[in-house]
C-alpha cells in the first residue's frame, strides 16, 4: 500500500500544468496588439526641403506625400486633392490620437500643399505639421 501512495505522488509531481502560463501568455499578446502604433506610410521618397529649426515629431501617424508633380500620395495610394480630406478622416478615426504630417517635395507648389492643410483641418485634425530635413 506505501508502495502504491508512492506511485501516485511521484506521478502528481511529475505533471506540470501549462493552462495558467498559455493564458497569461495570451493575455501578454492582446495587451500588446491593442496598445501597438502601426505607422502609415505615406507612399513615395520625397526630397524634402531643409530647415535649421526642425525637430522630430512623435506620433506621426498619417503621413501625406505630395511629389514634385503635384501628386498627392496617402497609404502607398495616389490620391486626387478632392479625395484628401475623407481618406483623412478615415485613417483619423482609426487613430484620433494621430497627427498629420505633411511631407512635401522641395519642387511641389504651395496650392496644392495648402489644400492639403485645407483638407486636413477640415477633417478636424488642427495638428498640422510640414516635413523638413535637418541640415
Amino acid at each position: 500500500m506505501k508502495q502504491h501512495f508512492q506511485n501516485m505522488m511521484d506521478d502528481e509531481e511529475a505533471a506540470i500544468d501549462m493552462t495558467p502560463m498559455l493564458d497569461v501568455v495570451f493575455i501578454m499578446l492582446i495587451f500588446f496588439i491593442v496598445t501597438a502604433s502601426f505607422v502609415k506610410e505615406a507612399g513615395i521618397d520625397v526630397n524634402r526641403p531643409e530647415a535649421a529649426t526642425a525637430v522630430k515629431k512623435d506620433r506621426a501617424n498619417i503621413l501625406v506625400a505630395i511629389s514634385d508633380k503635384g501628386e498627392i500620395w496617402i497609404n502607398k495610394r495616389k490620391i486626387d486633392v478632392r479625395a484628401v480630406q475623407a481618406n483623412i478622416e478615415r485613417l483619423y478615426a482609426e487613430n484620433p490620437q494621430g497627427t498629420v504630417v505633411i511631407q512635401a517635395d522641395k519642387k511641389a507648389t504651395t496650392d496644392v500643399l495648402i489644400k492639403v492643410m485645407d483638407a486636413s483641418r477640415a477633417a478636424g485634425i488642427l495638428d498640422v505639421s510640414i516635413a523638413a530635413q535637418e541640415p
